[in-house]
């Protein structure tokens, strides 16, 4: 197997790759390593937007394998139709589980707890006592029970919440109990104290939070987007902030970057992180692991981990 293997990172920090690889280093720069044509594993640049990650597939005439580093794929997707003919696309799944697990419960606590407010009080020198909402006894609303939701219900665990209810496309059960299909979402919302999106983005989660949806959660409400930030309609989440109606944290958000004066920044009842879910001291390593067992696969034909789709 003689295919170029394009990394993100240089091979010599890459603990556990196999030998007889030709690896070339590409982290999105304005200049290729290589020629496209002979690489046969590519390993998306990470968090380098939608642009970088497809500029060399249509030149990639040989790639057998394309690597994301994120859970998502929606960055690649629409350069899969200049791909050949199974080519597997593989996700980073096991890589973010924990660090956006982490945020997920951070951006809960801080907007129960009132940390932003504790914030501004400490700049200005206030002292803001009060009663504040506790995440104990709430009942939480995981839409997208994947690897990454799972591992939000984790540590929600010690907390001593009232319920934790799960949806995803299709109805499963688990240890933790059963995963409601989409179609009981309506009927789910109302019930929920947080909401938490962790779904990927997809045509059937584009959206997802409409007004509709948004109309459904009960009065003071708060919900959590660490999914990407077009599941949310930006409008119809505005009009409920402005209103008072409910709270949110957002780690994504749609458009993103958000640029200077896009009313989310101002708007009230809002918690914003600039879609840092996965971008922790646990991803490099999370992620050379990942790569080190795939190209192992790789190199002796084995099937690989991961394979969300194959090119037709």
């Amino acid at each position: 197997m003689t295919a170029d293997v394009w990394l993100p990172f240089p091979a010599d920090e890459v603990p556990g790759l196999p030998d007889g690889l030709p690896y070339r280093l590409w982290d999105g720069g304005p200049d290729y390593p290589a020629d496209p044509a002979d690489c046969g594993f590519y390993v998306v640049p990470y968090m380098k937007g939608t642009a970088i990650a497809m500029r060399p597939l249509a030149a990639m005439t040989g790639v057998r394998v394309v690597q994301t580093l994120s859970a998502g794929i929606d960055h690649v997707e629409p350069g899969l139709g200049a791909l050949p003919r199974g080519v597997r696309l593989c996700n980073a799944r096991g890589v973010h589980e924990a660090s956006t697990a982490e945020l997920t419960l951070a951006l809960i606590l801080a907007s129960l707890r009132g940390i932003p407010s504790f914030v501004a009080g400490q700049e200005k020198e206030e002292w803001r006592s009060g009663f504040y909402p506790a995440l104990a006894d709430k009942s939480v609303l995981i839409v997208g029970y994947g690897s990454i939701g799972a591992a939000i219900e984790d540590r929600l665990a010690p907390f001593e919440c009232a319920r934790v209810a799960r949806v995803a496309r299709s109805w499963r059960t688990t240890a933790r109990g059963p995963v409601h299909p989409l179609t009981e979402l309506p009927a789910l919302l109302p019930e929920a104290d947080v909401v938490v999106l962790s779904t990927p983005l997809t045509e059937q989660t584009k959206g997802l939070a409409g007004a509709d949806f948004l109309g459904r959660m009960k009065d003071g409400a708060l919900l959590v987007n660490m999914a990407r930030g077009p599941v949310v309609d930006t409008k119809a989440l505005l009009a409920e902030l402005e209103s008072g109606r409910i709270r949110a944290a957002l780690d994504v958000t749609d458009p993103e970057p958000l640029p200077a004066g896009h009313p989310l920044w101002r708007a009230p009842n809002v918690l914003i992180s600039p879609h840092v879910g996965g971008s922790t001291s646990a991803f490099l390593p999370r992620a050379k692991a990942l790569l080190a067992r795939q190209l192992t696969k790789y190199a002796a034909g084995e099937p690989l981990d991961n394979v969300v789709l194959t090119t037709e």
